[in-house]
C-alpha cells in the first residue's frame, strides 16, 4: 500500500469580478471518484489543505441534476460522509512529498480563490513534477498549476499539454461572465498548452508524469490513468 497525497481547497467561496463571494469548496464527484478508484486499488489517501483547514464541499455538486438524479445524488452524499480523511487533514506547508507515491488535485471554484496564488501549494506541484512521481489535477484543479512557479518567474509547466475547465464550460455553467479571470486564458497565458474536449465529456490529456482531466465527467478516466503510472 501506497500514499496518495489529495491537496484540496480550503475556501468556502469564490470572489467574482464585481466583488460578490460566490459559495463554493470542492466539487463532490472529483474526490469521491479517484478516492473511490485509489481506495480499491488498495492505496491510502491522505488529504491536505493550506492552514490545514477542513475543506468545504460546493453544495451544488451534491445536487441530483448534476449527479444523474436522486439516487446518484444520495450515492456521491453518502460517499462523501464515508471519507473520513476529509475531516483530518493535514497542512498543505508540512506536506514532505517524499510520504507519498503520487499527488492528486479535485477541482470545484475553491482552487480558483486560493490554490492558484498559494506558494506551498505551487512549491508541491514544481517538486511533483520534477519528481517524476504521478500528478493529477482535474477541472478547476489546474488553477493550482498557475502558483508554480520556477525559480526565473517562469511557470513549471510550460509546454506541457493539459486538459482543464474551459471558458465555453465556465460560459455555460453561467459564471463566466462574472469572473475576474478564466482558467483555460490564465493557463494558455502560462504557456500552457490547454488540450480543450467536448464541454462536460470526458476528457483526460496525459503528458509525461501530469494527468488532467477537463471537468467532472474527467475524473474517474483520470484516476484509471493515474493507477497506471502506479502499477
Amino acid at each position: 500500500m501506497s500514499k496518495i497525497l489529495f491537496v484540496m481547497t480550503g475556501v468556502d467561496h469564490w470572489t467574482l469580478a464585481d466583488g460578490t463571494e460566490h459559495p463554493t469548496g470542492f466539487w463532490a464527484e472529483e474526490a469521491v471518484a479517484p478516492y473511490e478508484a485509489f481506495t480499491a486499488a488498495g492505496h491510502e489517501v491522505v488529504v491536505a489543505t493550506p492552514g490545514g483547514v477542513v475543506p468545504t464541499v460546493d453544495a451544488g455538486s451534491l445536487a441530483p441534476e448534476v449527479n444523474g438524479g436522486p439516487e446518484g445524488a444520495d450515492r456521491i452524499a453518502a460517499a462523501l460522509a464515508a471519507m473520513g480523511e476529509i475531516d483530518t487533514p493535514v497542512k498543505l506547508e508540512d506536506v514532505d512529498l517524499a510520504d507519498y507515491a503520487a499527488v492528486f488535485y479535485p477541482g470545484g471554484h475553491g482552487p480558483m480563490e486560493d490554490l492558484a496564488v498559494d506558494a506551498a501549494s505551487g512549491r508541491l506541484l514544481v517538486d511533483t513534477l520534477e519528481s517524476g512521481k504521478p500528478l493529477g489535477v482535474v477541472c478547476h484543479g489546474p488553477a493550482a498549476l498557475l502558483a508554480a512557479e520556477k525559480a526565473d518567474g517562469t511557470n513549471a509547466f510550460a509546454g506541457y499539454e493539459v486538459a482543464a475547465f474551459t471558458n465555453a464550460e465556465e460560459i455555460q455553467a453561467g459564471l463566466g461572465e462574472r469572473a475576474k479571470w478564466l482558467l483555460e486564458t490564465r493557463l494558455v497565458e502560462a504557456g500552457l498548452n490547454v488540450k480543450a474536449g467536448e464541454p462536460w465529456a470526458p476528457n483526460v490529456v496525459v503528458d509525461r508524469n501530469l494527468v488532467t482531466g477537463q471537468n467532472p465527467a474527467s475524473s474517474a478516466p483520470l484516476a484509471v490513468e493515474l493507477l497506471k503510472k502506479l502499477a
